[in-house]
């Protein structure tokens, strides 16, 4: 089977470009997972072996290991995913990721769906389940990519992986920018913003402009703030992200592209 048509879509339903992984990658790299686990799995069962040895309840051995094997199975992908910012190590030797359908990283509540999930399209139905969701869906989404709404991004295609970025304010824009309180901000909104800025560079002009006022106005409103008459969109969106990130102490690498003026909002 060919890999999925390279897809990803933001909350604006802008489609951008990208290479998901296809079923063969995932496979082996579930594979891997499932090799580590198991070795995580004989080891865990060492101590519980030496209790029974020692006259230690059956019962009580049972449930014990009943509960080493859940925490293993269910615990691994979800803390690896959320620690390694969708990362486990089978992904990472097959260089995938996990991210969201708008291209953000993923968080624990992402990583909890898809690890619970797991156990219905992978472990109740012994993998069918995952191979034929990948199958039907342009994406190649298992049942837990659908719940969580998350994608599996190749990124050995010479495609580097996310790193932190600096959202600047725009030049001359410093006081407006001091005027703005992002409290009202919901995650979503954060998601948005911080993804039409990543690829606003790449969109034509017309849609770079056109969404970048959809994702203004909302944003806008959810703030309780009315822009000034005339400032671009985009250059608020920067501010907006400046902003956010210098009070929630986020961490920063590359400067984004600085929007440029191309006609009043």
């Amino acid at each position: 089977m060919s890999e999925a048509p390279p897809r990803l879509v933001t909350p604006e339903a802008v489609e951008l470009q990208f290479e998901t992984a296809g079923l063969g990658s995932r496979t082996l790299a579930v594979l891997i997972d499932l090799a580590i686990q198991g070795v995580m799995v004989v080891v865990a069962s060492i101590p519980l072996i030496v209790l029974a040895d020692a006259g230690a309840s059956a019962t009580a051995g049972i449930v014990v290991a009943l509960v080493v094997v859940s925490v293993i199975l269910l615990g691994y992908p979800i803390a690896f995913e959320t620690l390694w910012r969708g990362r486990t190590p089978g992904k990472a030797a097959l260089g995938l990721r996990v991210v969201t359908t708008d291209g953000a990283p993923i968080r624990f509540r992402h990583a909890a769906v898809r690890g619970f999930l797991t156990l219905v399209d992978l472990y109740l139905t012994s993998g069918a389940g995952a191979v034929l969701s990948m199958l039907f869906t342009r994406d190649s989404q298992r049942l837990g990519d659908l719940a969580a709404g998350t994608l599996v991004l190749r990124q050995r295609t010479g495609a580097q992986a996310p790193g932190p970025v600096s959202f600047p304010v725009p030049p001359g824009y410093e006081a407006y920018a001091a005027t703005l309180d992002p409290a009202g901000l919901t995650g979503d909104d954060h998601v948005a913003v911080r993804s039409f800025l990543l690829r606003a560079a790449g969109l034509p002009p017309d849609a770079r402009f056109s969404l970048g006022a959809q994702i203004a106005t909302t944003v806008a409103g959810h703030m309780g703030h009315t822009p000034p008459a005339g400032l671009h969109p985009e250059a608020f969106l920067a501010c907006v992200a400046a902003v956010h990130q210098a009070r929630s102490g986020a961490s920063r690498g590359s400067p984004v592209e600085r929007p440029g003026s191309v006609g009043p909002w």
